[in-house]
């Protein structure tokens, strides 16, 4: 956190990627709007009109107007925890936008997708770009990375929940120092070492709500992270292994130590041609 802004909002400067495992979403023309959910972690996604993914589809309709916009049918699969600091909530609302605009085939591009995000989450422009990028702002002033590699990683909840504004009224200070610049060369160990010298400002009041963060921290580290920290606002934490084999060999370990968490091995996806550093 670099800041607060008069209205509340906490100014961040973060590094975002985005991984290979997720939720998944199916979106087709139907006769009338539909909504279901599947998945492991389906029991706890409201099915109303509090449901984010729900909010973007009623978002772009009213953007693009009724006579522009069938009706659709959206399912989807709930693979990550629900609150649990990953931005899957955000992502699948952002995943919903991109797809309705291709599907009702309207002329809004990323800019104007990224204005209707906005309205529903700090994150959702991050979400809607999808790539490894440093996010400023209150996550809406994005730079893109250039040759940013994927990453193998693991990703462990220990099944607790942590309340995002509880985290940030815990906070001991809002006006942090912004993160130090990225290296001009980026792979595996130049990133590992850069990640030492970064922070998540929102660890401390994650751990000191739930200690059980830490125990997911240490979990990882036990198991062989080159670097793990916790993710966003908790209470997921991440795990930095050097090759996705002993990412998956991690996962596995921990699983057995800790049946009742979520674990999973994965990769972050790389950048792409069009960014800058």
């Amino acid at each position: 956190m670099t800041g607060r802004r008069a209205d509340g909002y906490h100014l961040l400067d973060s590094l975002v990627v985005f991984t290979r495992f997720g939720d998944r979403l199916q979106i087709e023309p139907a006769e009338r709007d539909a909504f279901s959910v599947s998945g492991p972690f389906a029991a706890g996604v409201p099915l109303d009109g509090d449901n984010l993914v729900m909010k973007a589809r009623e978002a772009l309709r009213a953007e693009a107007g009724a006579q522009m916009t069938c009706p659709v049918a959206i399912r989807l699969e709930k693979n990550l925890p629900i609150a649990s600091g990953v931005g899957g909530g955000s992502s699948d609302a952002a995943t919903v936008l991109n797809g309705l605009s291709r599907l009702w085939e309207l002329d809004i591009d990323e800019a104007g997708l990224a204005r209707i995000g906005l309205t529903l989450g700090a994150d959702l422009p991050m979400c809607l770009a999808a790539k490894p990028l440093i996010a400023r702002g209150v996550g809406d002033e994005l730079s893109p990375l250039a040759q940013f590699p994927a990453l193998a990683l693991v990703l462990v909840n220990p099944g607790v929940a942590v309340s995002t504004p509880d985290v940030f009224k815990a906070l001991s200070r809002h006006d942090n120092e912004a993160l130090p610049p990225l290296p001009g060369r980026l792979d595996f160990h130049t990133i590992r070492n850069w990640l030492e010298t970064a922070r998540n400002d929102l660890e401390p009041a994650a751990q000191a709500i739930q200690p059980a963060v830490g125990e997911a921290l240490t979990a990882l580290k036990k198991a062989g992270a080159a670097f793990a920290r916790m993710s966003g606002s908790g209470a997921t934490c991440f795990g930095l292994f050097e090759t996705g084999n002993v990412g998956k060999r991690a996962a596995i370990d921990i699983r057995g130590r800790h049946p009742g968490w979520f674990v999973a091995a994965t990769r972050s996806m790389e950048a792409d041609a069009h960014g800058q550093n």
